[in-house]
């Protein structure tokens, strides 16, 4: 990997261990928690291992790091560096046994994201970049990562978790950006935004995402060539609502679709 960034190693570590504690819950038909009242959000001792190994080696290798995770909340999250943790992104394809799932894991500097990966344990691949290169490596070997040309809506490839994550506004305006498009696919959760990475598809768009949805995915696109923001243009750095492409000039036809409908 041709990663320069001096804490890419230890992504590496972080990845290793994560993986490890996550395995042995995979097509385990292990127990199941929701999270959420009045809804299903749910998580699996699987993601609790996974975001309990990293941070163990987190806290023993930088102690003076923040520590942002889904499963077991902050630590130090006003420090220069903070690593922004999502053990298991796509628990819904995790639990029913779909390997589309992977394991994010980002690092923050000075609140940007600057280095990050999505590491997919059972099928041993991994996306990585520092926002100025990105690499594949897996069991097709290892290639730079690098967006495709897609200059327009009617040649691109769009992927979206479910449209009916969509409130009736955003709904409407994605569905007509999803009637231009060539292509379009659902339930692909940080694998679409991997695609657009390795020149395999064009665009994402979402709502409703958490920081550790995206910092990782961050420096991955940008750095194969893409851009990501908030559907108004902003840092994506919070999660949000987030616009994802590999040409910015598709970036750019969007966000005008997108900038000015409203989040209610």
């Amino acid at each position: 990997m041709q990663i320069k960034h001096t804490l890419y190693p230890f992504l590496e570590r972080l990845a290793a261990a994560a993986g490890e504690a996550i395995l042995p819950h995979f097509r385990s038909n292990g127990a199941i928690e929701n999270k959420l009242d009045g809804g299903f959000d749910p998580v699996t001792a699987g993601d609790r291992a996974g975001e309990a190994a990293m941070r163990t080696l987190i806290n023993a290798e930088f102690a003076a790091h923040g520590i942002l995770g889904e499963e077991y909340g902050n630590e130090r999250i006003d420090a220069e560096h903070v690593w922004v943790l999502d053990p298991i992104d796509g628990t819904r394809s995790f639990i029913t046994g779909l390997p589309t799932w992977g394991t994010l894991i980002g690092l923050k500097s000075g609140n940007w994201p600057s280095l990050g990966m999505m590491a997919q344990p059972y099928i041993n691949e991994a996306y990585a970049g520092d926002g100025e290169s990105a690499w594949y490596s897996g069991p097709i070997g290892t290639r730079q990562l690098k967006t495709r040309a897609c200059a327009t809506l009617s040649d691109a490839v769009l992927f979206t978790t479910t449209p009916r994550i969509l409130k009736p506004l955003e709904l409407e305006a994605y569905d007509r950006i999803e009637a231009e498009a060539r292509l379009a696919r659902y339930g692909t959760d940080c694998y679409a935004y991997c695609m657009v990475a390795a020149g395999l598809a064009d665009l994402v768009i979402e709502t409703g995402l958490q920081a550790y949805d995206i910092v990782a995915l961050v420096p991955i696109i940008e750095g194969a060539g893409g851009v990501v923001t908030t559907w108004t243009g902003g840092s994506p750095v919070n999660g949000g609502r987030i616009v994802a492409c590999g040409d910015k000039r598709l970036h750019e036809i969007v966000l005008k679709r997108l900038s000015n409908v409203p989040a209610g």
